[in-house]
């Protein structure tokens, strides 16, 4: 009787490859550790993009179709950057660890300084601020976000409060572009702010008697439901919820009416129409605290990053690898186009942790040799 070869077989066969392979990856590892030693003395990198695309192409040529090339290159890609990993971490206990450009300081500063945001009394921004400094604080408003930066890099003011994320309505993408332009200013701080959007108008104004509501585009994006239920209002938009507070008092017409804080109102004689407009009760806004300083403290939880990848497939999929080898949480990822490369994106990540944890000194050296720019935006 002919003998029939089962898949508990083939599943036994397939157990003794995979304990060689696992002995043989400890073989290759055990060989790049020593390598990392090497380079440890000669203070050679370990990225060498030349020796990889050599190896790649030579693992390649042992095999004769395509699905197999191409998956052998795909296998030693990931071994290859395991291998980088396990060398940066070698140098990391070296004492050979990356220059992040921040220092390490045991409290921020805050006394006699100055804070700057940007809109008119009242502005969301301005409540971030007192929540931050307090009300008793030096806190002037400038007409716009890239004022605010300005008056921080020439010294005209400390620090800047800028709002960057809606839990309901996404990033504030103006000012992560900011971010980029301002590379000497870095993130302090970070204050998470309850939004609740109030609709006001002057006296003898109504829900039913408006033709226009003024507001910020976040502000109008969290109230679309306002909107889609009263179809004949337009929104319009503006550059801050207070400003909106202030035009529509300004112009005392009752057809119009804006979206801002119940602060707003009070400050400028408003009646509000109605209450909590922003469809998600839960709505939070994160602002930012930008300075010169590019420092952190032992209370610092969060890191922001921002990359530009290779435009090659898996960049991306290589370089986030490095936070789940170095158990290192992301919290945020977004993308921002690239103006002078057309449809390529750099990429802001929030991570958690400090920049003088071994975890995550290793993920980001990791980064650095996969990256074409990579630039640490605060620990805070």
């Amino acid at each position: 009787m002919e003998n029939k070869e089962t898949l508990l077989d083939i599943r036994d066969q397939l157990d003794i490859i995979d304990r060689d392979i696992t002995m043989l990856y400890k073989k290759r590892m055990d060989l790049c550790a020593r390598v990392a030693e090497i380079k440890i003395g000669s203070g050679k990198a370990v990225f060498d993009p030349a020796r990889e695309q050599e190896k790649l192409e030579t693992v390649a040529s042992y095999l004769d179709s395509d699905f197999d090339r191409k998956a052998i290159k795909e296998l030693y890609r990931q071994m290859m950057t395991i291998s980088r990993r396990l060398q940066f971490g070698i140098m990391s206990q070296h004492g050979k660890n990356f220059d992040s450009g921040f220092i390490k300081i045991s409290e921020i500063d805050k006394a006699g300084k100055k804070a700057v945001y940007q809109g008119v009394e009242g502005a969301y921004a301005q409540l971030a601020a007192f929540q931050c400094f307090g009300t008793d604080y030096d806190i002037e408003s400038v007409h716009t976000w890239k004022d605010a930066a300005d008056m921080v890099r020439g010294g005209k003011a400390d620090y800047a409060v800028i709002p960057i994320e809606n839990s309901s309505h996404g990033v504030v993408s103006d000012n992560f572009d900011l971010m980029i332009k301002y590379p000497e200013l870095a993130i302090i701080e970070e204050v998470d702010l309850k939004v609740e959007h109030a609709l006001m108008g002057v006296e003898g104004a109504s829900v039913s008697g408006l033709k226009e509501v003024y507001s910020h585009p976040q502000a109008l994006g969290q109230c679309s439901d306002f909107f889609d239920s009263h179809p004949d209002i337009k929104s319009v938009p503006v550059i801050n919820t207070a400003v909106a507070a202030k035009y529509v008092k300004d112009k005392g017409d009752a057809t119009i009416a804006a979206l801002a804080s119940e602060r707003a109102a009070e400050l400028y004689g408003l009646k509000i129409l109605q209450k909590s407009v922003n469809r998600q009760k839960t709505n939070t806004t994160r602002f930012l605290v930008i300075g010169k300083d590019k420092v952190y403290t032992d209370k610092a939880k969060r890191i922001s990053l921002c990359f530009e990848a290779q435009h090659e497939p898996g960049a991306l999929y290589n370089i986030l690898g490095n936070f789940i080898f170095n158990d290192v949480n992301m919290t945020m990822i977004s993308s921002r186009p690239i103006p002078e490369h057309i449809f390529e994106y750099r990429f802001f990540v929030d991570i958690e942790g400090r920049l003088d944890m071994p975890n995550v000194i290793n993920a980001i050296s990791g980064m650095g040799d996969q990256v074409s720019e990579l630039r640490i935006l605060g620990n805070y």
